[in-house]
């Protein structure tokens, strides 16, 4: 679907504009704004990939993509979901039960233990209705603020942070939107770069171009549509180099 969205652009592949080693706090905002708004227009279908039809479905999906894949997710989910169908279901289930459904996704044993505890906290304290608010959801088992995000931002359309996984730690760095290397200090400094409203699509943005052309071991910056607003492009010449 990334693919699809693409089009030949004036600004696809070229050079960097500038340095920005010695652009200004204001020339960053800028220039920050100016990436999201071609990313935007880049992949204006971007969403989160986990497969979900209700909160319950999403929270349920976030915990389980910890070190795994949306994709390898989405295989085990139907049949989790056809045998608890609701949140109540959930945590009335047996965890072996539920390792067994979910054991391909990698860290099956902590995982059930932490998606049925999540769904016993929701039944037990917040009347079966998954939490809208930060604090209420990183309460939960398994729940931490990258998956709180994903929850409030896709199944609420609150945004109250910006989802930091790999992706967007890495394009973060390579745009130079950020120096920091920790998921919190990255996801402070974006918040400060961006308006409260954008922060929840940035982040499908950014994952869908890691995915599609900001690869961390063979990036193709000629095929870059911020490549022009990028410090790290090497568009013209030699590849940026690959990120762990």
């Amino acid at each position: 679907m990334a693919e699809a969205a693409r089009e030949d652009t004036p600004e696809r592949g070229r050079p960097p504009d500038q340095d920005f080693a010695d652009e200004t706090p204001e020339e960053r905002r800028e220039r920050a704004i100016r990436i999201y708004e071609l990313l935007a227009r880049e992949y204006p279908d971007a969403t989160v990939a986990l497969r979900h039809d209700n909160p319950y479905e999403l929270a349920v999906a976030t915990i389980l993509s910890a070190q795994t894949t949306d994709e390898r997710v989405n295989e085990v989910t139907p049949e989790l979901f056809r045998r608890y169908p609701t949140v109540e279901d959930l945590a009335e289930a047996e965890q072996e039960e539920v390792e067994e459904i979910i054991r391909s996704t990698g860290f099956f044993r902590n995982k059930a233990k932490n998606i049925v505890g999540m769904a016993r906290g929701v039944v037990e304290e917040h009347d079966s209705e998954i939490p809208r608010t930060m604090e209420e959801l990183t309460g939960l088992p398994g729940v931490g603020r990258k998956t709180a995000n994903v929850i409030l931002g896709n199944a609420f359309g609150i945004d109250e942070g910006v989802v930091v996984d790999t992706h967007v730690k890495r394009l973060s760095g390579r745009l130079g939107l950020t120096e920091e290397t920790t998921p919190v200090k990255i996801e402070r400094d974006l918040i400060d770069l961006f308006p409260e409203e954008r922060w929840t699509m940035l982040a499908h943005c950014l994952i869908w171009h890691g995915r599609a052309v900001c690869d961390a071991r063979s990036p193709q910056c000629a095929e870059c549509v911020v490549s022009h607003l990028c410090p790290s492009s090497r568009a013209g010449g030699e590849q940026a180099p690959p990120s762990a």
